[in-house]
């Protein structure tokens, strides 16, 4: 609609649809006033390989199939998890929120379970938390610890407050553990919890207000 000409922001047609705006814009669409959608804000658990996109090309199944038929207004993804990733997604179509929550300055951390192949140690730990540079870039867990060993794999909990692409997997390869399963366990205060592999909710105003960092 955008590039065809159809939306006018402040009485102007704009042909962008990355124009940046702040809200405050009147917006009309077709020559009438576009209503602000109600804030919507969900925690999701992501199975292992759906792809958190819009749109696959490969035609893989997305998030938004999780999501049919709800009667939701449209939702971006708070963040990502790579299609091998499970755990807690967030969604919402509050672009302020989400921006405050993903935006590196604000630190808000993210903690996952990692399975790992191999018995990782103290010194382990210690590397990943004193960090590894991989393709030119720092990575580093800001905490770490061994929640279980079995014979052949053992489980961690890895707190990011930054997120850079695979970082985990990055880090834990540069230090010779191929990751197994990764677990999105919780975003600040937020935990996964019981929410059943594939489901969502809502988040309570407490949740949301909680996560607000804008």
């Amino acid at each position: 609609m955008v590039r065809e000409g159809r939306v006018r922001v402040d009485g102007r047609v704009v042909r962008d649809p990355e124009w940046p705006i702040t809200g405050h814009e009147r917006i009309d669409v077709d020559g009438a006033s576009a209503a602000t959608a109600a804030s919507v804000y969900l925690a999701l658990n992501k199975p292992r390989g759906i792809v958190v996109s819009a749109a696959d090309e490969r035609g893989r199944d997305t998030v938004y199939s999780l999501l049919e038929g709800a009667g939701l207004p449209w939702l971006g993804p708070v963040g990502r998890l790579d299609k091998a990733s499970e755990g807690l997604l967030l969604m919402s179509n509050d672009t302020v929120w989400a921006a405050g929550i993903t935006d590196p300055a604000t630190h808000v951390p993210k903690t996952y379970h990692v399975q790992v192949a191999g018995k990782p140690d103290e010194a382990t730990i210690a590397a990943m938390l004193e960090g590894v540079v991989d393709a030119g870039e720092s990575l580093r867990a800001g905490d770490a610890s061994l929640l279980r060993q079995g014979e052949r794999n053992a489980w961690l909990e890895v707190t990011l407050d930054e997120g850079r692409n695979r970082h985990i997997r990055r880090l834990l390869a540069a230090l010779g553990f191929d990751v197994l399963r990764l677990v999105r366990v919780a975003i600040g205060d937020l935990a996964l919890g019981e929410l059943p592999k594939g489901q969502w909710r809502h988040l309570s105003a407490d949740e949301v207000s909680a996560l607000r960092r804008r």
